[in-house]
């Protein structure tokens, strides 16, 4: 059975995953890219390096972001929101957004993108000891489908 996620389903799966997709668009191109997040019920917070999704945001703050739990092929949830990108450098917008990246519960074997210090686990005394930069995305618009296959009925003949 396919069907749409209600807005308690959306919020779920944005608040209990770690991992989404930016799309972003500039100069006729487009880029999709993921990263890791945390989510606070407005905005989704990231952190990253100078490249190309950062000059591509800086120039069309306008992005589409992307969510999704598989369980299998036949069972998942996805979410897809739009928002708009705003880089944090006011030092406390960029402090209360690392803590928000920070608090997030992570499996004990993380990748290096959700390492924000060198001392990771462990969060710096001074935050602006963090370098890269800090950002997020308001989100103004948002969606989510679902499929949901019984499987232990097994296929009809």
């Amino acid at each position: 059975m396919f069907g749409t996620l209600d807005h308690n389903q959306i919020e779920q799966l944005l608040h209990h995953q770690l991992i989404g997709r930016i799309g972003c668009h500039d100069n006729d191109q487009t880029y999709v890219v993921p990263i890791s997040y945390a989510y606070d019920g407005v905005y989704i917070y990231g952190h990253t390096e100078i490249g190309k999704k950062v000059h591509m945001m800086r120039h069309n703050p306008k992005v589409c972001f992307q969510v999704d739990e598989m369980e299998n092929m036949a069972n998942w949830k996805s979410v897809i929101a739009w928002g708009e990108y705003e880089e944090l450098t006011d030092t406390t917008k960029r402090n209360q957004a690392i803590e928000k990246l920070l608090d997030r519960i992570l499996p004990h074997i993380s990748s290096k993108t959700v390492q924000l210090s060198p001392h990771w686990p462990f969060a710096p005394t001074d935050l602006s000891n963090i370098k890269g930069i800090v950002f997020r995305i308001r989100i103004h618009e948002r969606t989510g489908r679902f499929e949901n296959i019984d499987t232990t009925a097994g296929y009809a003949s």
